[in-house]
């Protein structure tokens, strides 16, 4: 599979604003580097890589890819943001605000994007007794509307 190629990565604008009202809302500690990489998920509807973060941060921003790697896990344990893989076995991270609980998404075959369907309902599926779930992921799979074009 291609990389992700989304041409709107260079178009992203980050809301810093935006981003530090939903930290300071939540009672959480609001970081430069936890504001910027929040501004960067809450800016696009796609669900990002650690590469297209990174890109998509401002200049100078000066924030090293450990650092980010932990950023975008404590926005997921937070509840901030959620993380989906792709079959190139890529972590993909988006703001969770959109979307409350499991959600589907969509992902291109051609060029990796992946995307939020907040529209879909994941059905409800049932468990043996016992057994408890932790996670639901539903995705569909197919071309997106620019690499159709």
């Amino acid at each position: 599979m291609p990389a992700f190629a989304q041409p709107s990565l260079r178009a992203v604008r980050p809301d810093p604003g935006r981003a530090h009202a939903l930290l300071s809302g939540r009672g959480a500690r609001a970081t430069r580097a936890r504001i910027d990489v929040l501004a960067v998920l809450l800016a696009t509807g796609d669900a990002l890589s650690h590469h297209d973060v990174e890109r998509c941060l401002p200049r100078g921003h000066g924030i090293d890819r450990v650092t980010l790697y932990r950023v975008l896990d404590w926005l997921t344990a937070q509840g901030l943001a959620h993380k989906v893989a792709g079959d190139d076995r890529v972590w993909r991270y988006s703001a969770a605000g959109h979307a409350a609980g499991a959600h589907a998404h969509f992902q291109c075959r051609d060029c990796g994007r992946v995307v939020c369907l907040d529209g879909a309902r994941v059905p409800a599926i049932p468990l043996p007794a016992g057994f408890r779930r932790n996670e639901v992921e539903v995705t569909v799979k197919g071309t997106c509307a620019a690499c159709r074009a």
